[in-house]
């Protein structure tokens, strides 16, 4: 059985959590797609963590933790976050690392850095992570497969051709040191020297775990908003966050996965630049995020304050249709508990007329909110283990919502610890 846990706009809506949760019951869980740009914020019996690569079954010593051939590798952050948990206490995760997975280069991340510089005001607010120049590389063809660290004749000549472009760029677009061969093939001997040990034949490995019936979880980063494809281009991401990806980055067939569930967050955030609808701000953003998450809404990768704003029904019945969302995770409801009303985004107004369907970026820039405001339960709901035991004007807004989104919501979550879940 192969379920997916992915999320339905900006990314940040506690997809961590919700993988952690599930992973009690999973066999294997497989990061699919994207890299160390954003992360997942977990709360358990081990601390608080803060993951950008390690899947968040990494806590659950009966979980195989794979880092599928869909995701930039950054094998430097891979091994530190390995050694942090465990420093932590946690026992020693089971990882294993596709052959086939891409290896983000220390160069990435210059390139990254220097881009960003260059366009100056006119940035698409990258975490830096490299993540932009390493998958342009890779559909360029100019990208380094795992099992090409071990290679290294191969190695030696590719490196020389690699460079040969980029210090081209270097020189004349960004004007910066060059970067050096020997240098870069004792980086990457290095970098198999710690990657060695995780290393698997992954299509052969997922073949198996399908055939066996074995229990696996499918992990997006990012949320569909952030999708090159049905997101908010050029704001978006650089791999696929939507769950039919995750075919591709995990090795699996389509038809296996079964079960989409799409984790929805009880108001808006996002991280970086792009349209925004249902965005508020001033003191009112500031009460939210102060409240909001666990400790507060900030980058998980980057501490950048998040943006804040209200539900937005337009832009998460989009998401999880994109997703072909079975059923949904409803999280962070508690946050609202402060509110004597609730605006919600029904609807966006563009050139005089309102529409409900998701549109293309150059109308979403244009967009204005239309709201609906929905009574408060001004109490707080943690603890609270049965649905039915939510105030009324709780269980009104999940309501609401799910009949806006026009899919079940299944998993309400009203807390930052694991066992913070009611099931519907």
């Amino acid at each position: 059985m192969v379920k997916a846990v992915v999320g339905a706009c900006w990314g940040d809506e506690g997809k961590g959590k919700i993988t952690d949760m599930l992973a009690a019951d999973a066999d294997i869980v497989v990061r699919f797609q994207g890299g160390a740009n954003a992360g997942h914020t977990i709360v358990n019996d081990y601390g608080k963590f803060a993951l950008h690569l390690l899947p968040s079954g990494s806590f659950n010593q009966n979980v195989t933790n794979m880092i599928g051939n869909g995701v930039a590798l950054d094998i430097e952050q891979l091994v530190k976050e390995i050694e942090e948990v465990v420093s932590k206490g946690v026992p020693r995760p089971n990882i294993v690392v596709s052959e086939r997975a891409q290896v983000l280069m220390p160069y990435h991340r210059l390139f990254d850095t220097y881009e960003e510089e260059r366009l100056s005001d006119r940035q698409f607010g990258s975490t830096k992570s490299g993540i932009a120049p390493f998958f342009s590389d890779k559909f360029a063809k100019i990208g380094f497969q795992v099992w090409e660290l071990f290679e290294e004749d191969r190695l030696k000549e590719k490196i020389k051709n690699v460079l040969e472009v980029k210090n081209l760029m270097l020189e004349h677009v960004y004007h910066k040191p060059l970067l050096d061969a020997d240098e870069l093939y004792a980086t990457c001997k290095r970098y198999a020297e710690m990657i060695k040990p995780y290393v698997i034949d992954s299509v052969k490995f997922m073949h198996e775990a399908v055939k066996a019936g074995k229990t696996i979880l499918l992990e997006g980063q990012l949320g569909s908003l952030k999708d090159p494809d049905f997101g908010i281009y050029p704001m978006t991401t650089s791999s696929s966050t939507l769950a039919g990806y995750g075919a591709i980055g995990a090795g699996v067939p389509p038809y296996e996965i079964k079960e989409i569930i799409t984790v929805v967050k009880a108001y808006s955030s996002a991280v970086g630049a792009g349209a925004f609808v249902s965005e508020i701000f001033g003191e009112e953003a500031d009460e939210l995020r102060r409240r909001g998450g666990d400790g507060g809404e900030y980058g998980a990768t980057t501490g950048r304050p998040r943006r804040m704003g209200w539900f937005d029904c337009v832009a998460s019945r989009y998401g999880c249709r994109v997703q072909g969302t079975t059923a949904v995770a409803f999280t962070v409801l508690d946050v609202l508990g402060y509110l004597d009303e609730i605006s919600v985004c029904v609807g966006y107004e563009v050139d005089g007329e309102v529409i409900r369907d998701f549109p293309t970026t150059g109308k979403l820039e244009k967009a204005k909110p239309v709201l609906k405001v929905l009574p408060g339960w001004k109490t707080d709901i943690r603890g609270i283990t049965k649905y039915e035991d939510l105030p009324e004007n709780c269980r009104n807004y999940i309501e609401f919502i799910e009949k806006e989104l026009e899919v079940p919501i299944k998993i309400v979550s009203n807390g930052p610890a694991r066992n913070d879940i009611i099931m519907r």
